[in-house]
């Protein structure tokens, strides 16, 4: 007996005597359907959420402050404080935080 399968030998002794032909991959085509009213307009209505980020701000340090308040139309608290500091560094040098309230 040879020590040397061939390939076919192989397939017969794993799987059996029956092997099946070449597997057929047929894909189905897919129907292109045209999209149908693709530009939605926004209703008067509809409610958008907003951050609404407080900060105190002033020049001089430890000196006379006011309340920066900036409206975000983000769901991200850091996204908003990000933005909220950068705009008040525009005017003003010192920036603290004040939390952050959701408004709808």
């Amino acid at each position: 007996m040879s020590s040397e399968l061939t390939e076919e030998e192989m397939r017969r002794a794993l799987f059996g005597p029956a092997s099946p032909g070449p597997i057929k991959t047929e894909t189905p085509k897919a129907e292109v359907i045209p999209p149908t009213n693709l530009e939605k307009k926004k209703k008067p209505g509809t409610l958008t959420s907003k951050l609404t980020v407080n900060l105190r701000v002033g020049n001089e340090f430890e000196g006379k402050t006011e309340i920066f308040v900036y409206e975000a139309k983000t769901l991200s608290t850091l996204q908003a404080e990000l933005d909220a500091k950068k705009e008040a560094r525009k005017k003003f040098k010192y920036v603290e935080l004040v939390p952050i309230k959701s408004v709808r």
